[in-house]
């Protein structure tokens, strides 16, 4: 399984950077204010695709986390030509640990790139 890079800083013409967000789309810190910042985050848009990020709700607990990653899922399948390169969704500020979130992933297609904290709790499972 291929991973995400442990720091994002810069990506390839192909390459999103997957982030959690809050609903409002308020990206003032940690991964979200690097998308926002970098890779075309939009202020305001809490969820999905934009320029070169796509933002998932991960501050509404943990069945909003289940839908919102279950629509990227859906969306990274019908993109190949794109790779995701996942963040370590919901393990900031949103206070979960990656054996909450790395099940949500499981089945992910391979163009998208879970951190290695996340590869390592489903390949234990």
């Amino acid at each position: 399984m291929r991973t995400s890079p442990d720091r994002i800083e810069r990506l390839e013409p192909h390459e999103v950077f997957v982030f959690g967000s809050n609903r409002d789309g308020s990206h003032g810190a940690g991964a979200a204010r690097l998308a926002e910042e970098r890779f075309g985050a939009v202020p305001g848009e809490g969820r999905g695709h934009h320029g070169q990020s796509y933002a998932i709700v991960t501050m509404s607990g943990i069945e909003v986390i289940r839908r919102e990653v279950a629509a990227f899922l859906a969306y990274a399948a019908q993109h190949p030509e794109h790779d995701f390169l996942v963040t370590e969704l919901g393990c900031g500020i949103a206070g979960y640990e990656p054996v909450d979130i790395a099940p949500l992933l499981r089945g992910a297609g391979e163009n998208v790139l879970l951190p290695r904290r996340f590869a390592a709790v489903l390949a234990e499972a």
